[in-house]
């Protein structure tokens, strides 16, 4: 079993963290980021095409890490293949070793870099992960026998404590329970009142973990950066001016995250780690809250 799956099952603090795979066909930078992950984090997320920007296939990056003892998640989107590419790759992630699974949407394609490029959208996250439940049966999305034995994939999906239709937020995640995930990974959480609220009443009584996220602010022009592009994601004014007061950014950033992380760890099941181009920073920030290392 996994050691996810089994931290999952064992009701651990869960802490993951992101990689981008790359632009390019060379894995090595991204290796090197994930190796600093290493008996820091239960998994490694392995984002696929986020912002609708063009990156290697994240089923190729994550068996890449895969084979260098480094668990992901792979993540899987439905913006870019329609039901038959999605079952098919879900199939050979599966044969490839890969188990944990993120069922995504996706990103819209005016987001990123190639704004003519057609949107598939044939299926979307709830729908994807009843997808995976079928496929877990041994069955495929028609309700027909798979011949060559059904998958063992581990399920989860994304969820916005911040979103500002409450009503829809709670739609959504009973719908994706119910569907089958079995774990959350949030959005950037900024509000950790909002997130209480969430987690003591959409989330009460659910099972499955919400993993809040914490993303590293490295200065004040890249949150307002991310406040311009990234939809629905408002970093408060306040964290705003703390970067820019501070001598260095950077490490006021780290520290930040840092806080956050235990603000999290009162009030939910982990936390799921995001540090563009430095995620060699997510270890020393796991330390500077107490965070010990993962057991395996």
């Amino acid at each position: 079993m996994s050691n996810f799956r089994l931290g999952v099952q064992k009701k651990e603090f869960l802490i993951t963290a992101e990689v981008a795979p790359p632009k390019g066909g060379n894995p090595a930078r991204m290796l090197t980021m994930a190796k600093t992950l290493q008996g820091r984090v239960h998994a490694v997320n392995v984002t696929d095409g986020s912002r609708a920007v063009l990156r290697m296939s994240s089923l190729a990056a994550a068996v890449i890490l895969w084979h260098h003892g480094i668990e992901p998640i792979y993540q899987i989107a439905c913006r870019d293949r329609n039901r038959i590419g999605l079952q098919a790759d879900l199939m050979g992630a599966h044969a490839l070793g890969i188990r944990n699974v993120l069922a995504l949407t996706g990103d819209p394609v005016k987001a990123g870099d190639h704004v003519d490029a057609k949107a598939v959208f044939d299926l979307e996250s709830v729908r994807l992960l009843k997808v995976i439940s079928k496929l877990n049966q041994g069955l495929d999305l028609n309700g027909k026998p798979l011949p060559d034995e059904p998958l063992d994939l581990f399920p989860g999906a994304a969820v916005d404590p911040q979103s500002k239709s409450w009503s829809g937020l709670q739609r959504r995640f009973e719908q994706k329970v119910a569907a089958g995930a079995q774990f959350f990974q949030s959005q950037l959480i900024t509000d950790f009142d909002r997130l209480e609220k969430f987690m003591k009443t959409i989330a009460a009584g659910v099972d499955q973990p919400i993993l809040a996220g914490i993303f590293l602010l490295k200065s004040a022009k890249n949150a307002h950066f991310i406040n311009r592009y990234v939809p629905g994601v408002n970093i408060p004014e306040a964290i705003i001016e703390r970067l820019a007061k501070a001598k260095e950014p950077l490490q006021e950033g780290m520290k930040i995250a840092a806080e956050q992380v235990l603000l999290a760890k009162d009030l939910c099941q982990g936390v799921h780690l995001m540090a563009v181009k430095r995620e060699d920073l997510i270890a020393p920030i796991l330390d500077m809250a107490g965070i010990l290392p993962v057991l395996s």
